[in-house]
Parts: C-alpha cells; structure tokens; sequence
C-alpha cells in the first residue's frame, strides 16, 4: 500500500522543480540566441581549418607563378637579346675598370711606407716636462696630412694599416686610437703608398702639417719614418653605399 504521508513531499517537488527547469531553459536559450546574432550555430557553411588552409596555398601557387613570370620577364628584358648582352658586357668591363680607380681591387708595386707612432719615454721611464698630453700622441690631422700628400704626389693607392683607403674613408681620432671604417687600432700607425717613392717623399717635405708633426717628433719624442720599398695593397672589401651623393648629368648639373 502506498504511503499517504509521502504523496504531499513527491507534489511539492514538481511544483517548484519544473518551473526552475524551464526558467534554465529559457536563459540558455536567451544567451545562445544572442552569441549567434540570430543565425544558427552550427551551419553547414561555415568556414574550416582544412578549408582556409587550402585557400592558402592556392594564394601561394598563385604567388609564385606571379613571381616566376616576372623573373622571366626580367631575365628576358635584361639579356634575352643579343644587344642586351653585349650592353651588359659593356657595363661590366667598366665597372671592373672603375673598380680598378676606386681602390676596390688589389695593388701592388713600388712605394713608400711611413710609420707614425705615439711619444715612447726616456731610460728613465719619463716623458718631457713641459709636454702635455696632446703633445705625446699621434692626431688625426698628422694622418691626413701624411695622406693628402701622398694624394698630391700622384700616389695610385694608399693603405693604413690592413685597410684601403678610397673616396669615402676617414681616419678620425678616438682618444689616443683611431677609427676607420669601424675599426679602432692603436699605434704605430702604417701608412703605405703605391706611387713613385721620390714624388712622395718630396710632398711630405713640403707639407705643413708633416713638417709640423716632424718637429713634434725631435722636440717630444714622436715616431716617424720613411721607407721606400715595393707595396703590396689590398682591395677595400667592404660595401660602398653613398649615403648623400647624386648621379650628375652629362654636364655635371
């Protein structure tokens, strides 16, 4: 037989339970219709990985075909015909033949080397009384000077130290070391030439600023010297960008 003081428990039950279902149901609806817009969630037109992976790479095929004509195109345009290939040839030996000028290759033959080198002390481990330290270190204008002379006497190429000097080289003073090109070395300072060693020596006699360093040298003990011998220079291998030049016209405007 049934319990009839169970039936009101089981009924009260129900009458609260199924209200608080339906009211779950209804915000889970409610929330759901407002993450999708509207639409439905799951359609069957909805966009997949395998899909847009695929679109992928028909975007690269397609890229690279564009890529390949071009090239085609170029190489075509450039040396497809026979006045192409000799405009090219013509273009190279002139660029060899100003890379020559520039001081890109190597060169070799009879020369000059000096050698500039900061002041050394005395036995007795001392320097000068009334120098100071200016006086004692080798500047960048004692390079330049020895430089520009050689320029003037004709010289064919000019190294400092393991590098070549070309248009856009300059020597500046750190401290008591020098910058090239973004190096720094310390002293002695090697200064080589290609030219004709009898020109050279006679431009640094007439120097100002080599006569001047000259008399530093006897008075504070700097280092220099003069050595004609056969010079071997290297090529400067570093890229050449001109920063702020122009191509000039042909009547240089």
């Amino acid at each position: 037989m049934t319990d009839r003081r169970e039936l009101p428990r089981k009924r009260s039950v129900w009458r609260f339970g199924v209200p608080v279902v339906c009211v779950a149901a209804g915000l889970l609806l409610g929330t759901t219709y407002g993450v999708s817009g509207g639409d439905e969630i799951r359609r069957s037109d909805a966009p997949r990985l395998v899909d847009l992976v695929r679109e992928a790479q028909q975007s690269v095929d397609r890229l690279s075909a564009e890529q390949g004509a071009l090239a085609l195109r170029f190489d075509n345009h450039h040396g497809g015909s026979p006045g192409a290939a000799a405009a090219l040839t013509a273009m190279t030996d002139r660029g060899n033949a100003l890379a020559a000028q520039a001081g890109l290759t190597p060169l070799r033959g009879p020369g000059l080397v000096v050698t500039l080198n900061d002041a050394q002390r005395d036995a007795q481990g001392r320097f000068p009384r009334d120098a100071s330290p200016d006086d004692l270190v080798v500047h960048q204008q004692d390079i330049q000077g020895v430089i520009n002379a050689m320029w003037s006497a004709g010289a064919e190429g000019i190294q400092v130290q393991d590098q070549r000097i070309i248009a856009t080289s300059a020597p500046r003073c750190v401290g008591n070391t020098l910058l090239l090109n973004g190096r720094t070395y310390s002293p002695p300072y090697v200064i080589s030439a290609v030219g004709d060693p009898g020109a050279m020596q006679a431009a640094l006699a007439e120097s100002p600023l080599v006569t001047l360093y000259k008399r530093y040298a006897v008075r504070f003990g700097l280092g220099y010297t003069e050595e004609t011998r056969d010079v071997e220079l290297v090529g400067h291998s570093e890229s050449v960008r001109m920063k702020f030049a122009q191509p000039m016209g042909p009547l240089g405007y």
